[in-house]
């Protein structure tokens, strides 16, 4: 069964096309118009062994804010109708990642709990002219919209390019194992019976 979905989202403020294939080679095709944030998703996809394609075109002319935050709700949405029913899925992913004098952990459920617990602290507020809080706002929703408990902590840095790239390396790895079909899980991993 093919783990794939597209995502349609037009606003007043951004027109976004974004295709996620769970099951993929690490292969990204993005045109965000934030050359920070595409860097960050081609990372994501290559670690989680993902396919993205996103196709977006925002007010970038104001600022990165409504492009970013509208990426993270499609790919959120886009997580989450590829799982489907999440039968068979691992549903937990933990991955720690280092880059250079940096050291980030992402922790991830994919239980229908929405939740975003974020503990790192970005020596500067931007990464070129990207606003490093933005990659709060882009996780909450990603969290949110694929309706995650998503855990992010940095244990240790100095170099915030460094701190970030880790946390997206991070988050493809974690959730590369939460999405991997397990043959001896029958139905969804849940006394609940469903996710």
């Amino acid at each position: 069964m093919e783990r794939v979905a597209r995502v349609d989202r037009k606003t007043n403020e951004t027109n976004i096309k974004l295709t996620f294939d769970v099951d993929g080679e690490g292969s990204s095709n993005l045109e965000t118009g934030v050359p920070f944030l595409s860097h960050m998703l081609d990372l994501f996809t290559k670690h989680g062994q993902f396919n993205l394609t996103v196709d977006a075109n925002g007010d970038i002319e104001v600022d990165d804010h409504h492009t970013t935050e509208d990426i993270g709700i499609c790919l959120g949405q886009a997580l989450r109708e590829a799982l489907g029913d999440k039968r068979g899925i691992k549903r937990y992913g933990n991955a720690f990642v280092p880059m250079d004098e940096a050291l980030a952990q992402v922790v991830v459920d994919l239980s229908n709990r929405p939740h975003l617990e974020m503990r790192a602290e970005f020596p500067g507020q931007k990464v070129g002219t990207f606003d490093t809080e933005l990659v709060h706002e882009f996780l909450w929703k990603l969290a949110l919209e694929a309706r995650m408990n998503l855990h992010v902590i940095v244990h240790y840095g100095k170099n915030t390019h460094h701190m970030i790239e880790a946390v997206f390396k991070a988050l493809g790895r974690a959730l590369d194992e939460a999405t991997t079909i397990d043959p001896r899980i029958k139905g969804v991993p849940s006394t609940k019976g469903m996710l």
